[in-house]
């Protein structure tokens, strides 16, 4: 089994910043795919940015130019670095993992972590 575990969720006031983190964890495993997704109250979850395993981003265009994805391979660890965060960031923010374990491959999700973005 892998186990995706984040952290760095808060409340914070609009145009500050956090830092998101998501580590995986298990046995005979490797990580393809990384990402952030995320989900408000009465919407869909939606993609906020990936990252694969040679370092190729890819963002949603309301989070362009402010949020940045990074990965520590070495770690099996994902960032996101959101600044300049608005109320409408707001929201259950979860990591995704494509893993391949003993020649299989499937997607793991981590628990959440909650951003709140209020004055």
């Amino acid at each position: 089994q892998v186990q995706l575990v984040e952290s760095g969720g808060g409340l914070v006031q609009p145009g500050e910043s956090l830092r998101l983190s998501c580590a995986a964890s298990g046995r005979a495993f490797s990580i393809n795919t990384m990402g952030w997704y995320r989900q408000a109250p009465r919407n869909q979850r939606e993609l906020v940015a990936t990252i694969t395993s040679g370092g190729s981003s890819n963002y949603a265009d309301s989070v362009k130019g402010r949020f940045t994805i990074s990965r520590d391979n070495a770690k099996n660890t994902v960032y996101l670095q959101m600044n300049s965060l608005k109320p409408e960031d707001s929201a259950v923010y979860y990591c995704n993992a494509g893993v391949t374990r003993f020649g299989t491959w499937g997607a793991y999700w981590g628990q959440g972590t909650q951003v709140t973005v209020s004055s």
